[in-house]
C-alpha cells in the first residue's frame, strides 16, 4: 500500500504454498489429496487450506445457491458435499472471481475444517505466522470480539483478562459508570485477579457531595482533569487517598485512574492497580490507554442500553417498556388484551391541595402513590400511568387463549392488590387534619393495549369500555362511601367476603352494572 510500510500494516492477507502433501478426510473418504495446496492467512482469522480442483475426488461436490461476500477476497461460492451415507450442506467454498489479493486461490476449493475428520499434512501445516496475525492480541480482541460482550460486567472481566494475557501485571481493575436511574447515580464494576467474575456495586444519589467522593481520584478524572498515577510503595507520595490504604494492605504497589470518555462529553473512570514489585511500565499502561477510546464506545452502548431499559421500565412499566423497546412504536400499533383493570384515586385531593403547602402536598402524593403501587407490582400487575392523583394498573392475561383459571387468578391478584392498598392508605398519617383515603374500582374485560396520540407524541395505555368501567367504579366509591368497589366480573371470580350493593348507574356506561364491596368496609 503506498505510503504505508509492511511493518505498520495491521490487516494482511498472504497466500503461500503448503510445505508438503495435504489430505482432507471425512467419514473414511479422501475428499482431496494434493501436493499443490495453498495456505491463505488473514489477520484475525484461522488459516485456510485451498485445494486445486484437479486434486479433488470426483463427484463429491455439488453447487449451492448460498453465497458470502468479502471485501478483501471477493464472493465465496459454496458447495454441498455428498457422501454415500450423508450430505453436508455448504461444506466447501471457492472464489470464482477473486479480488486481487486472493487471485492465487482463484478456482481452488477450501473445506470447512470444522466438518472434517482429518486435515493431515506432511510436514504439518503451520497455523499462522506472527507477522500475519499482527502480534497484538489485545487489539485483535478489541476489534473482533469485545462487541460480543452482552453486559458491562462481562466487558470488564474480558478486558481485564486480555490485559493479563498481554503481560500487564494487573491485580485489580475497576470501572465507574454514571447512569440514569431513579434510585442510583452510578455503578462500580470491580475485577480482582484470582477472584471469579466481577463484583457489581451501586453508587447512591448524592455521592458527589460526600467526603468519600470528594477525596477520591475518581472525582478528578470525572471532572475532566486527566488521569491520576501514584506508586503505593514509596514514602512521601504526592497523592494520599483513602482507597490507597486499602490497596497497600492488599499488597498493591502501583495505581492509576484513567478517564474513559463518552461521546456526550462525560468522563467515566477506569482504575488499575498492580501488586508487581515494579508496578506498571509506560508501555503496559500505553497498551491499555490505546484501547480506551474504542472501549469507551462499547461501555457507552451497553450503558445506554441498560439505561433505556431502566427508564422505560420506570416510566412505562416492565411489560410496556419491553413492548416499546421491542419495536411497538407506531401510532395505533397494539393489541386487544384481556385484563383485570384497577383504577385507584385519592380522595379529598382538592381540600388537601388547598390546605397544604406545595412541598407537603407533593410528599403526600408521592407517599400515596408508593402505597398504591407496591401491592400492584408485588402481585404481578403493571402500573400504566399516573393520572393526576390516580393510578391506572392492569393484571393482564399472558396469552390470548388463557383459560378460566387464568382469568380467576388475574381477578384474585387485582382484588388482593386493591385490599392491600386500602390497608396501606388507611395507615398513612393524616395531613392538614384530613385523613388520606382512596377510591378503587376493579373490573375485568377486553381493552386495547397500545399506542395512541399524535404522530410525534404518543402514549402507551389501555383504552376501551372495560377501562372506563374501572374508573367509573372508582368514582362511585365516593357516592357509596366505600374504599373499593368490584364489578360482577371480578366478584364472581374471587373468593367470598363481598356484599352485593345492587345495580348502579355508571356515568357514560350504557347499562346498569351490579356492584360489590368488601363486607364491613366503609370510609371512616
Amino acid at each position: 500500500m503506498p505510503g504505508i510500510s509492511k511493518d505498520n500494516e495491521t490487516y494482511r492477507i498472504a497466500i503461500e504454498p503448503a510445505p508438503g502433501r495435504v489430505r482432507a478426510v471425512l467419514g473414511g473418504h479422501v475428499l482431496a489429496d494434493s501436493a499443490d495446496a495453498k495456505l491463505l492467512y488473514e489477520t484475525y482469522f484461522p488459516r485456510q487450506c485451498y485445494f486445486p480442483r484437479a486434486d479433488l475426488r470426483d463427484g463429491l461436490l455439488g453447487p449451492s445457491k448460498f453465497r458470502t461476500f468479502c471485501p478483501f477476497k471477493g464472493t465465496a461460492h459454496y458447495w454441498h458435499l455428498t457422501l454415500p451415507d450423508r450430505t453436508v450442506e455448504n461444506a466447501a467454498w471457492s472464489f470464482e472471481k477473486p479480488l486481487e489479493e486472493a487471485l492465487p486461490v482463484g478456482g481452488h476449493v477450501a473445506f470447512d475444517e470444522r466438518v472434517l475428520d482429518e486435515l493431515s499434512a506432511q510436514p504439518p501445516l503451520p497455523a499462522a505466522t506472527p507477522e500475519l496475525m499482527g502480534g497484538r492480541p489485545l487489539l485483535d480482541w478489541l476489534l473482533k470480539k469485545a462487541w460480543l460482550c452482552a453486559t458491562p460486567a462481562e466487558l470488564t472481566e474480558q478486558f481485564a483478562l486480555q490485559l493479563v494475557a498481554s503481560g500487564v501485571p494487573l491485580w485489580r481493575f475497576s470501572v465507574n459508570l454514571w447512569t440514569l436511574h431513579p434510585e442510583i447515580a452510578g455503578q462500580r464494576l470491580t475485577w480482582v485477579r484470582g477472584v471469579e467474575g466481577v463484583t457489581e456495586s451501586d453508587t447512591p444519589h448524592g455521592i458527589l457531595m460526600t467526603p468519600a467522593y470528594r477525596n477520591s481520584p475518581v472525582r478528578f478524572v470525572s471532572e475532566g482533569l486527566g488521569g491520576v498515577r501514584q506508586r503505593l510503595d514509596i514514602g512521601d507520595p504526592e497523592f494520599e487517598f483513602p482507597i490507597f490504604q486499602e490497596l497497600r494492605a492488599g499488597g498493591g504497589t502501583d495505581y492509576v485512574a484513567i478517564p474513559l470518555p463518552f461521546s456526550d462529553g462525560r468522563f467515566q473512570t477506569m482504575t488499575m492497580a498492580s501488586d508487581h514489585p515494579d508496578g506498571f511500565t509506560t508501555a503496559q499502561l500505553g497498551l491499555a490507554f490505546e484501547a480506551f477510546a474504542v472501549l469507551g464506545r462499547f461501555y457507552e452502548t451497553l450503558t445506554l442500553r441498560r439505561d433505556a431499559a431502566v427508564l422505560f421500565d420506570t416510566y412505562l412499566g416492565e411489560r410496556t417498556g419491553r413492548q416499546v423497546l421491542g419495536g411497538l412504536t407506531q401510532r395505533g400499533a397494539g393489541q386487544v388484551i384481556r385484563a383485570a383493570i384497577l383504577y385507584c384515586d385519592m380522595r379529598n385531593s382538592t381540600s388537601l391541595t388547598e390546605s397544604l403547602a406545595r412541598e407537603t402536598y407533593l410528599d403526600l402524593l408521592n407517599d400515596f402513590f408508593e402505597r398504591a403501587v407496591e401491592p400492584v407490582l408485588a402481585g404481578g400487575g403493571e402500573v400504566l400511568k399516573f393520572i393526576g392523583d390516580a393510578v391506572l394498573a392492569i393484571f393482564p392475561l399472558e396469552s390470548e387463549d388463557a383459560d378460566e383459571e387464568a382469568v380467576c387468578a388475574a381477578c384474585r391478584k387485582a382484588r388482593d392488590a386493591a385490599e392491600e392498598i386500602v390497608a396501606r392508605v388507611a395507615a398513612a398519617p393524616a395531613r392538614g387534619g384530613l385523613a388520606v383515603q382512596c377510591a378503587i374500582g376493579v373490573h375485568f374485560g377486553d381493552v386495547m393495549y397500545g399506542n395512541v396520540g399524535a404522530p410525534r407524541r404518543l402514549d402507551f395505555t389501555v383504552i376501551g369500555q372495560a377501562a372506563n368501567v374501572a374508573a367509573r367504579l372508582s368514582g362511585l366509591c365516593k357516592e357509596l362511601e366505600q374504599p373499593v368497589l368490584f364489578s360482577a366480573e371480578v366478584a364472581g371470580r374471587t373468593a367470598g367476603g363481598l356484599n352485593c350493593l345492587g345495580l348502579r348507574d355508571l356515568r357514560n356506561v350504557g347499562e346498569q352494572l351490579e356492584v360489590f364491596a368488601v363486607a364491613g368496609t366503609e370510609f371512616g
